[in-house]
């Protein structure tokens, strides 16, 4: 009798446990002021849904069309300010993509053959490397980036991943990357 009590008991305690666990999954009542304050979301051309409250756009203007950028100012404040600056200066204007390979085109080079520029700080962040993705060119050394060269990948590429800074992704116009050409013209970089 003892025994069929126990059992009894343990099944009690099983299912109001699995009671509260049920409960605890539920999620809270919405209040007004968490309405009001919901996160503003767009998807990439991959897929991935990306929180628009803290990132800037960038539109770079091509013969062929345009490429809109969503930057991430909170994952790497130096390199977006940076690119900003150069955009806002007309530093990009009719600079030319000089490596464009089946996963990759790269323009910004203001000589035009992937040797110039300066250099800045890499900014690594756990962002990956998509279909998309922009981010900026370096030399052998992973501390030290170009501050003027960056590409923009047309595969995934998580080889790059925690190796070249990441700072921002296509969100329109990737059909326009994805038909630039070696020569092809930076008209300018406009930013918002």
């Amino acid at each position: 009798m003892k025994k069929y009590l126990l059992i009894g008991i343990v099944i009690l305690i099983g299912i109001f446990g699995l009671t509260m666990i049920q409960k605890s999954f539920q999620p809270p009542p919405t209040t007004p002021s968490q309405t009001e304050e919901q996160t503003t979301t767009q998807s990439t051309p991959s897929g991935i849904i990306t929180d628009v409250n803290n990132t800037q756009t960038a539109i770079i203007k091509t013969e062929k069309g345009d490429i809109t950028l969503t930057l991430y100012p909170s994952d790497a404040p130096k390199t977006v300010a940076n690119f900003i600056e150069k955009a806002k200066s007309g530093f990009y204007n009719n600079l030319t993509f000089h490596r464009v390979e089946d996963w990759v085109i790269q323009g910004g080079d203001p000589l035009g053959t992937g040797t110039g520029g300066g250099d800045m700080p890499t900014e690594l962040n756990n962002k990956p490397f998509i279909i998309g993705s922009l981010g900026v060119a370096r030399g052998p050394d992973i501390k030290i980036s170009n501050d003027a060269q960056f590409f923009i990948t047309k595969t995934e590429a998580s080889w790059l991943n925690n190796q070249y800074a990441n700072f921002g992704i296509v969100t329109n116009g990737m059909d326009i990357a994805e038909n630039i050409e070696i020569g092809d013209k930076i008209l300018r970089i406009t930013t918002e």
